[in-house]
């Protein structure tokens, strides 16, 4: 078997979301955690399963201020960077970067959550839907970056789909290149894979081997207070304390952003034939592989075997 070699960064990404050079000045620790998703994939789910862990069960952490998405071009490096460094507790942070744009460090546990592209982009519709003009404003105004501005959506999740399937991740980011980098070094023993289907189809199984992963131990009687708080009423009843700066940058706040925390809500509405193009590319961007796992989680490892 050839042994996988550690990531190594070749790019700056500056686009209208994020600034990939704040991690060439972030100062890794040895327990540092790494969530990484493409966005919409789980995000904010893996963060409160994480803070569950780290701080074995408590309740009313303020977890988006705990594990701030460092690449986001909102607040300044200048601002973030001392932030984090002050932390004193175990550091969770996240990143939706690419592999290829991000500085990879082997003494870190990496977490990537997959979650197939049309639950993504249904997802993102709504979140972007209810974006207020103050937040779209800032990230526009936020400093120079490449490509277009951030623009209000179109209504029709399905035109915004195709959009998104034609425009390379437009008005966002590549969906394909971030999964495919991802991908590449998902035999390191300090990366691990998750997928939102297998956190919806087993949570306390996934979140067991989260907690093996990370060499997190938990006690029996802490594990049903962890379960508790992971699940999706406890986060959309207490989404001020888990959402980034408490929901102010969305209409409606915190619980409009944690949304319905359910998947295929596309099939009633995407044309097969939109789908079907979207299974194909899936198939040409990213192998066999990894497109199964992509829209299936767990189950790939039986089509892997077969």
């Amino acid at each position: 078997m050839t042994k996988t070699a550690a990531p190594k960064k070749t790019r700056e990404i500056y686009n209208n979301h994020m600034n990939s050079a704040i991690w060439n000045d972030f100062r890794y620790r040895d327990d540092d955690i790494i969530i990484a998703t493409y966005a919409k994939s789980g995000t904010t789910w893996m963060q409160q399963i994480v803070s569950q862990l780290i701080f074995q069960g408590e309740e009313g952490r303020d977890v988006a201020e705990l594990s701030p998405w460092l690449d986001l071009r909102l607040p300044p490096p200048e601002v973030k960077l001392p932030a984090v460094e002050a932390q004193t507790h175990r550091r969770f942070i996240k990143t939706h970067l690419p592999l290829d744009a991000f500085v990879f460090d082997p003494r870190a546990k990496h977490i990537y959550i997959g979650r197939d592209g049309r639950d993504v982009m249904w997802s993102m519709h709504n979140h972007h839907m209810n974006m207020t003009d103050e937040v779209i404003a800032a990230l526009n105004g936020a400093g120079h970056y490449d490509g277009p501005p951030l623009t209000r959506p179109v209504s029709d999740p399905c035109a915004y789909f195709r959009d998104w399937l034609d425009g390379e991740g437009f008005p966002v980011w590549s969906f394909w290149e971030n999964i495919r980098t991802w991908w590449q070094a998902r035999d390191l023993p300090n990366v691990m894979f998750v997928h939102f289907n297998d956190l919806k189809a087993d949570m306390p199984g996934e979140i067991a081997r989260i907690a093996e992963f990370l060499e997190i131990d938990v006690g029996e009687e802490t594990w049903p207070a962890i379960l508790e708080h992971c699940s999706f009423d406890y986060m959309k009843n207490h989404a001020e304390k888990i959402v980034p700066l408490g929901g102010e940058p969305w209409k409606g706040g915190a619980k409009t952003f944690i949304n319905k925390g359910s998947n295929g809500r596309w099939r009633d509405m995407l044309p097969a034939g939109d789908s079907a193009r979207y299974e194909a590319r899936a198939l040409e961007e990213l192998g066999e592989d990894c497109a199964h796992w992509l829209q299936y989680g767990k189950a790939s490892q039986d089509f892997a075997a077969a």
